[in-house]
């Protein structure tokens, strides 16, 4: 298996990403054991997703510890299992770190953030950081959670507040924030949102899809014409998060007023 993976991108910079790919697949496949990978970012993701297809691979699951979640594991199963029993493992795999800070304190993401990495843990080890009300939840493979708790405990900026580990079906549920944003494009390209979103050419924004900074529906998009419908979700890389919400109107000169919500 994963020949024709391997040697697609021998010269490539997911050269790496497809051998630990390979190796989980084939730990799981000889041991019939449930196997995943550390998190992935959107791009690897879209890298994985479409070597496991062209391999022909069935039985994995994407899993990020809620929906939409913005890094993800893959996980493999025997042919063994179903899907309901590989579900019922999940409390198995990650777990939540759940910062709650004193009254006085509220943290933004990049300072929860930091303060992980201050611990040397690698960034495909935790997952999203879910910024709450009264903290964060941050979403961790449960073989570094007791690490990552002790360690948070020990830093200056946490002294104060209260470390749990929780069960990841109990994950705070989130809401998203969006920022609603007007553009006029004169048709449904995906050039047309790129230049409009990241405020720039056309000719800039084909650079852009082109160099794989892209992705419509966390999948990379290579293709300047390639057409949007409602609700895709853009995303480009530097520049954020976007849903193709509304069509408000069709402009006189035969352009679109449309509205988009970008993730804060």
């Amino acid at each position: 298996m994963f020949e024709k993976s391997r040697e697609k991108y021998k010269d490539s910079e997911n050269k790496l990403l497809v051998a630990k790919i390979a190796d989980k697949f084939e730990f799981c496949k000889t041991r019939n054991k449930i196997t995943y990978t550390d998190f992935l970012d959107i791009s690897e993701m879209s890298v994985v997703k479409r070597i496991l297809l062209e391999e022909k691979i069935n039985n994995w699951i994407i899993f990020g510890g809620r929906e939409n979640a913005d890094r993800n594991i893959i996980i493999f199963y025997p042919e063994k299992f179903s899907k309901e029993m590989v579900e019922k493992n999940y409390s198995k795999i990650l777990e939540v770190i759940r910062i709650k800070l004193p009254n006085n304190l509220n943290y933004e993401h990049r300072e929860f953030l930091s303060g992980i990495m201050k611990l040397g843990i690698k960034r495909e080890k935790f997952g999203d950081i879910l910024v709450t009300n009264t903290g964060a939840d941050i979403i961790s493979l449960c073989d570094v959670s007791k690490y990552l708790q002790e360690g948070l405990n020990d830093l200056t900026r946490f002294k104060k507040s209260i470390i749990t580990i929780e069960n990841i079906k109990n994950i705070e549920k989130v809401e998203n924030e969006f920022e609603d944003i007007k553009i006029v494009i004169s048709s449904m390209r995906l050039d047309n949102f790129v230049s409009e979103l990241a405020k720039c050419s056309r000719t800039r924004a084909s650079e852009i899809i082109e160099g794989g900074k892209v992705f419509i529906n966390s999948v990379n998009e290579f293709k300047d014409s390639k057409k949007i419908e409602l609700n895709d979700i853009i995303t480009i890389r530097g520049k954020g998060k976007f849903i193709f919400d509304e069509i408000e109107k069709e402009t006189k000169s035969g352009k679109f007023l449309v509205n988009i919500r970008k993730y804060k």
